[in-house]
């Protein structure tokens, strides 16, 4: 018996010297000693050298694209060769497939009546889709700059670079090797085939994800002036003054989001980044256009004033990103939805982000972030009512979130709730969850249970769960901002040349496939189509984001939690909870 129990004990515990065994009565004491780190079972991986990243730039990922490329090429049956007139791409900047999944179930419960699980989103029905591995050269889970460089340009590059290959150092600047080191984007190669280029963000339209398009810094947050480090000023713009100042930003022929301080436009926010160098971009904008019709719009009011003649439009709507979808100003004089932007450039051309997906989701606003969601979802469905067969839309996520939802709860259950079965304590846990993040310190309450049994708030008694658009889902670990998921996120396609889509992919494979699909940029050559006369030029390229952003409490205003003693009547409505039936 003993023998036996010794062979069990080794197995689980691994390399570990069992000293001794000694039987006493019914107890059996085991005495453990630990092996030494060199005498580990497991093998402790290391990260890759600088060296093997150098290895990985432009060229090293442009070759992969192409390789990915020719390959599904040879392996589909091309009976047909189609050219994508207009191309609009939808990135749900955080939108994991564990948001996705939620998403879904929160629109169909509170737009619909419905149980939720059910429900369609638009770009569900999307008849091809695959898997998108969002790593970059350097780290494992990637930033939304690494991500959208990829997305845009066709090649993986550093964390938090922005639109330039590998070699580019955040930490020490050389202008030769920047200056090499920039990579064009879809937008180039779109206006260089005569196509009509915008985009449209909830974010700042200097963020991350929107500058991709556009701009070329070492860093992501060389947003103004201010953040340039010394070393650079002089040799590299800011981007905000790469949008207006250079190609492909001053042609685009819609920008609409936030940012009106990174713009100079105001100077009465100075949360982050603040123009020391005087300039006001949005009036150099409209001095650069003039001889044009174009439009300066800073309200909703202003939006819906564009008319079909309208040539170029500058829309920003905020001093910072604009606000979440159940916060914003629905009167005139507030801040469009992300559907009226959309339906404003589908009027003047035909892109758009969906970018306080991310934003909401770093602070642990399940709530908000499923809006935002809910919201995209609405901007592509108009698209799709808007545009013809010969329109490519892409619906993806730059990256994912360390968010996850929980079992186990009846079929229609609250997707905000919490679930049926009872976790520790005989208490329920909340359906959606962060695997860290801020609202730990909201939920981690050691001193509400008796013998600190039981520390965590409990959600049933919770009445800020249902009464504030701000509610914090709890966060398992602490962190002041929850962070990004390194899961593959998945890609929706829709029109010319979507069957291309398929499997797992790297994601820097989409900006080759859209390459191919509209006759723009390095693949053209390979797309039988692009030789016809009528298709090679003309159409819009347009870029959607709906961001999941990062928003100190500072910047967002955020109201004090409600602490209600008694609430007859919440402010937001609790679906039914079957589990709650007799």
């Amino acid at each position: 018996m003993a023998e036996k129990f010794l062979y069990i004990i080794s197995f689980l515990i691994g390399f570990a010297d069992c000293v001794s065994i000694e039987i006493k009565g019914n107890a059996t004491v085991v005495d453990i000693l630990v092996g030494k780190a060199d005498q580990t079972r497991f093998q402790n991986i290391e990260p890759i050298t600088n060296d093997e990243i150098l290895q990985q730039d432009s060229a090293f990922w442009l070759g992969i694209g192409e390789n990915t490329l020719k390959q599904k090429l040879q392996t589909d049956d091309r009976n047909s060769y189609k050219k994508a007139k207009n191309i609009v791409i939808f990135i749900g900047d955080g939108m994991g497939i564990s948001t996705v999944t939620a998403a879904r179930i929160y629109k169909g419960q509170q737009k619909f009546g419905q149980s939720g699980e059910e429900y369609e989103l638009e770009f569900d029905k999307f008849p091809h889709t695959a898997l998108v591995k969002t790593y970059c050269v350097d780290m494992q889970v990637a930033d939304s700059a690494a991500t959208a460089t990829a997305l845009f340009t066709g090649i993986k590059t550093r964390y938090e670079a922005l639109s330039v290959d590998v070699n580019c150092n955040q930490t020490i600047f050389d202008k030769d090797v920047y200056e090499k080191g920039k990579v064009d984007s879809i937008m180039d190669w779109a206006q260089a085939a005569d196509k009509d280029t915008g985009i449209i963000t909830t974010t700042r339209i200097t963020h991350a994800t929107p500058a991709a398009t556009y701009a070329h810094a070492n860093n992501r947050y060389w947003e103004c002036d201010d953040e340039l480090p010394q070393t650079a000023r002089g040799y590299a713009k800011d981007i905000a003054r790469q949008l207006i100042e250079d190609v492909p930003g001053n042609k685009f022929k819609v920008i609409l989001g936030g940012g009106q301080q990174q713009m100079g436009h105001t100077t009465n926010y100075t949360e982050y980044c603040t123009r020391q160098d005087g300039r006001n971009l949005t009036d150099i904008w409209a001095q650069n256009k003039m001889g044009s019709n174009f439009v300066l719009a800073s309200t909703t009011a202003d939006l819906d004033a564009v008319n079909d003649d309208t040539e170029y439009l500058l829309g920003i709507f905020a001093p910072d990103h604009m606000p979440y979808e159940l916060d914003r100003d629905v009167t005139p004089a507030g801040t469009p939805s992300l559907t009226e932007m959309t339906r404003k450039a589908l009027q003047i051309l035909k892109k758009v982000e969906g970018g306080l997906i991310d934003q909401a989701h770093h602070k642990n606003y399940a709530r908000l972030s499923l809006e935002e969601a809910a919201e995209f979802d609405n901007a592509i469905s108009l698209v799709l009512n808007e545009t013809g067969p010969d329109t490519l839309v892409l619906v993806t996520a730059d990256h994912s979130h360390a968010f996850t939802f929980n079992g186990y709860s009846k079929r229609g259950n609250d997707i905000l709730g919490y679930t049926e079965k009872a976790g520790e304590d005989d208490r329920p846990l909340l359906t959606l969850a962060y695997a860290n993040g801020p609202g730990f310190d909201y939920h981690y309450m050691p001193d509400s249970s008796p013998n600190n049994t039981y520390p965590w708030r409990d959600t049933r008694t919770d009445v800020n769960r249902l009464n504030d658009s701000h509610y914090q889902q709890v966060g398992t670990f602490y962190s002041v901002d929850e962070t990004h998921g390194g899961e593959d996120v998945a890609l929706f396609v829709k029109g010319p040349q979507s069957d291309l889509v398929h499997g797992v992919v790297e994601q820097n494979y989409v900006a080759h496939f859209i390459s191919y699909a509209g006759c723009i940029g390095p693949h053209a050559n390979l797309n039988p189509a692009c030789e016809e006369e009528e298709t090679t030029s003309g159409g819009v390229v347009l870029p959607v984001f709906n961001a999941l952003i990062i928003v100190p409490e500072t910047e967002r205003n955020k109201p004090e939690p409600l602490c209600i003693a008694q609430t007859p009547h919440s402010r937001l409505q609790q679906v039914h909870d079957p589990s709650l039936d007799l």
